[in-house]
């Protein structure tokens, strides 16, 4: 019988979420890369070498490759023949390894959990409770998977209880498209089928832990249904042109995942959940000899890619741009920011919307005239860091404080990650104002361009306090410009009619 110790689980726990914050999957920067260098978009092409670049620097200073080190999901196979030497329960053993990883002060992970998500919303500050599946099965070791799923691409989780008649490749071709590209692709889409609803879910969710072998699928054939179906929609969604960062281009996914089980006869459950730019997962086993580390990857195992702006890039002053400069730039132009910047998400928006809607100023320091906002809730800094990784969060969030933000504030425009919707660029287009995008999934790289940070409002939100960031040379592309342009319409529009006429990178 195996003894596993309650100290050798709660060290393996923490190293392997430590470990997934900086360390991409190697099958995952491979599959990048051949995408990278396939991929014919110059868009999407710059937004993959950032993501190339910033996984690459994760791995060596083993900082956060996203700013949303994400929610933290295990999937325990726990051997029939096992015997614990706890006093804690699975969940709390989970649990602690979770806070150790995530308070650990050598790399700082950013604990985005709140608790009564329908009332105060307070965050729990250690990003536990975990979310823990557990299997009792037969053997006599303890296998565990772990991801950190971050809120873009969680929030873009789609399920539908469908007829069993019903086309699943026509369910998943409608639904990508809706999803927008706050989940930051180029990534991979799991696809759970049967079982009951929530069964659907987790089928899923454990889909995106599989290797990336769609090239392999794709050169020995199909054995299966599931398996014609993987290549099919790899395929079909790659020609919806939606590329990289949504910005248009070849490789929107670089695999689809199908889970199934036996279902009801009237039922077809089926779900579907995106892994983005910033997939994080890692396996290990407890075999009662010790704790469990994974075998970190080799640098070389990175393509060698470079990132520098092109010779059109325009430098924006901050301090000194005028709301003509902003007018005259056009959707697809790419600056490089330097200046001073507020900060706010979420959170800060909801209160200073109430705080006009009961007539109050807004806090000492806080003047938005003639600004930018950016979208992020950064990683706390670690020793001699300005501020930890700083990427953009999904803009679309914002949009119904849009109006009130550009009315009221007088603000030039904002950044963030993804598109805007009818009613965010409705407001842009009034207002004259301009929506940046920054690439998700490049956030350590990003914060290298912050020079100074400081919390001036509401630092009782935590990550979504109000901060001022001083940068230099910041990418952005424009998004939406003053017209009301989208990027994130014209550039898979354009791309989708191209693919119809040339080879796609699955073929």
């Amino acid at each position: 019988m195996t003894m596993i110790k309650q100290n050798d689980f709660i060290e393996s726990v923490a190293a392997a979420f430590q470990f997934i914050s900086y360390y991409h999957p190697k099958d995952y920067i491979q599959a990048l890369g051949k995408a990278h260098e396939l991929e014919e978009s110059p868009a999407a092409k710059d937004a993959m070498a950032q993501i190339l670049l910033n996984s690459r620097m994760c791995a060596m200073d083993q900082r956060p490759i996203c700013q949303d080190t994400g929610i933290a999901n295990l999937f325990l196979d726990v051997g029939m023949s096992v015997q614990w030497d706890a006093s804690m329960s699975v969940q709390e053993m989970c649990d602690e390894g979770v806070r150790q990883a995530y308070k650990h002060p050598d790399n700082v992970l950013r604990a985005s959990i709140v608790s009564d998500p329908l009332g105060a919303r307070k965050n729990t500050g250690d990003n536990t409770p975990a979310v823990v599946y557990t299997r009792i099965v037969p053997g006599n070791t303890v296998s565990v998977h772990v991801a950190a799923k971050g809120g873009g691409s969680e929030n873009k989780s789609n399920f539908a209880m469908l007829n069993p008649s019903d086309s699943l490749v026509d369910w998943v071709l409608k639904t990508v498209p809706s999803m927008g590209a706050g989940w930051c692709p180029p990534g991979i889409l799991g696809i759970g089928v049967g079982g009951t609803a929530e069964m659907a879910m987790q089928l899923a969710k454990e889909s995106l832990m599989q290797h990336i072998d769609i090239q392999e699928l794709k050169n020995r054939g199909p054995q299966n249904r599931a398996e014609e179906l993987r290549l099919e929609l790899y395929k079909k969604v790659n020609a919806l042109g939606i590329g990289a960062q949504g910005l248009g281009g070849l490789t929107t996914v670089l695999d689809v995942k199908i889970n199934h089980m036996p279902t009801h006869a009237a039922s077809l459950p089926v779900a579907m959940i995106p892994n983005c730019a910033a997939t994080r997962h890692a396996h290990f086993v407890l075999d009662g000899t010790g704790p469990s580390f994974i075998e970190p990857p080799k640098l070389e195992d990175w393509p060698d890619i470079t990132w520098a702006p092109d010779a059109q890039t325009k430098h924006v002053n901050l301090d000194t741009v005028t709301k003509e400069d902003v007018q005259a730039w056009q959707s697809g132009d790419r600056l490089l920011l330097s200046g001073h910047m507020l900060t706010g998400r979420d959170a800060a928006h909801k209160r200073i919307a109430d705080m006009f809607a009961k007539g109050e100023s807004l806090p000492d320091g806080v003047n938005f005239k003639g600004r930018f906002i950016y979208y992020v809730g950064p990683v706390d800094p670690v020793e001699g860091e300005v501020v930890g990784p700083a990427g953009p969060t999904t803009a679309t969030r914002m949009d119904k404080f849009t109006e009130m933000m550009l009315d009221k504030t007088n603000l030039l425009g904002m950044i963030g990650k993804a598109e805007r919707g009818p009613a965010g660029i409705e407001a842009i287009k009034k207002h004259k104002a301009t929506y940046l995008m920054a690439v998700g999934g490049a956030a350590y790289l990003v914060s290298k361009a912050i020079k100074g940070s400081k919390v001036i409002a509401f630092e009782d939100l935590g990550m979504e306090a109000i901060r001022e960031f001083y940068v230099e040379d910041m990418p952005v592309t424009v998004a939406v410009d003053s017209k009301g342009e989208s990027v994130h319409k014209i550039g898979p529009a354009l791309w989708q009619s191209k693919i119809a006429g040339i080879p796609i990178v699955a073929e």
